[in-house]
């Protein structure tokens, strides 16, 4: 009551300069993201590609300035880590940055000596849960898809698939009939491309050898899949919740198939992980209250990966896969800070 006579309003301002440190696995997609919403938010941004992509970010920035050369609001630096250090220290308003959790936390460090704000998205350890209603050949093709393509190098893909004791056996079979009929190699129709860094070839050698250790299987591939640059399609089970390809990231094309006794205890293990990115859930009739349980920052039913083909829907995770957010409402907020206001409208008998 003693505001009635003022009328408030919020506004959102754009930050200034924004920096976008990217990322090599998606290199147009991903920064995209980020560059989008802080230029649609206002912002003028600095972007920074991958090391190991600097030809596409250089594409990018070229194409745009082809398209509005009068607004250059979109420059590119380019270099290794240091350079990215630079840019965090450099003035910039806000950065956002997608890449590896323990870059992130040093990309979060440096912004802290100067107060910058961060957008981080840190990678995740994706899982999908199959129920006994589901569509067990949509369930095997989304889990492949999106688990092996790209070589298996994307942040939000399938790596964690926990399958209901009623449907375990079928969809373990069906998946390992799939599994088989794919290949890595250059120009084969049903192929896929090399590993980008020798480091994820050690990576994932050194996940499959710990799963392997602890008494897990190869039903599809194993040891023999790793022959670089290119890593076959693997496929594990029993491989207990503790091994390093159920705990880390392994950015591979490596699925590990659980069985669990019901929805309950799926959920329980998807969200066990420190990672929180996206999920996906197939199931009939119980699909969406699956989904509002899981841990995510985004998650897809009876589908995968859906959630990015949507433009009006906010990207990013929880927990150790980052904050913040791109794309969508969401992202257009986090690249514009709230400034609240109050005007009076008419004189009040009580100063408030």
């Amino acid at each position: 009551l003693l505001t009635a006579n003022q009328a408030a309003s919020v506004t959102y301002q754009p930050y200034g300069v924004v920096g976008v440190i990217g990322t090599w696995n998606w290199p147009v997609y991903t920064p995209g993201g980020a560059i989008v919403s802080a230029l649609a938010a206002g912002n003028c941004v600095v972007y920074k590609p991958s090391e190991l992509t600097p030809a596409v970010g250089r594409f990018v920035v070229e194409k745009f300035a082809a398209v509005v050369g009068e607004h250059p609001v979109l420059r590119m630096v380019t270099g290794r880590s240091p350079t990215g250090a630079a840019l965090c220290s450099a003035g910039v308003d806000k950065l956002s940055f997608v890449g590896a959790p323990a870059t992130g936390r040093a990309v979060m460090a440096q912004c802290a000596k100067t107060l910058t704000p961060v957008v981080l998205e840190l990678g995740g350890k994706d899982a999908m849960i199959v129920a006994d209603d589901a569509d067990l050949d949509a369930a095997v093709d989304g889990a492949l898809w999106l688990g092996i393509g790209n070589s298996g190098q994307t942040c939000i893909a399938t790596e964690r698939i926990f399958v209901t004791d009623g449907a375990y056996d079928a969809f373990l079979a069906k998946m390992i009939i799939q599994a088989k009929k794919i290949t890595a190699g250059a120009g084969k129709p049903s192929g896929y491309g090399p590993m980008v860094l020798d480091s994820q070839i050690e990576l994932i050698q050194r996940h499959l050898r710990d799963a392997l250790a602890r008494g897990g299987r190869a039903v599809v591939g194993g040891l023999e899949s790793v022959r670089p640059p290119f890593v076959d399609p693997i496929v594990l089970v029993d491989v207990p919740d503790d091994a390093l390809a159920m705990t880390e990231e392994t950015f591979g094309p490596t699925l590990v198939v659980t069985r669990v006794r019901d929805l309950d205890e799926a959920v329980a293990r998807a969200n066990s992980s420190v990672f929180g990115l996206g999920a996906s859930v197939f199931s009939r009739r119980r699909g969406r209250e699956i989904a509002d349980r899981l841990r995510v920052g985004m998650v897809s039913v009876n589908n995968v990966m859906v959630f990015t083909a949507v433009a009006g829907l906010p990207f990013g995770g929880v927990g150790h896969s980052g904050f913040g957010r791109v794309q969508g409402a969401d992202g257009l907020r986090e690249f514009a800070w709230p400034k609240a206001m109050t005007v009076r409208q008419i004189a009040s008998p009580v100063n408030p």
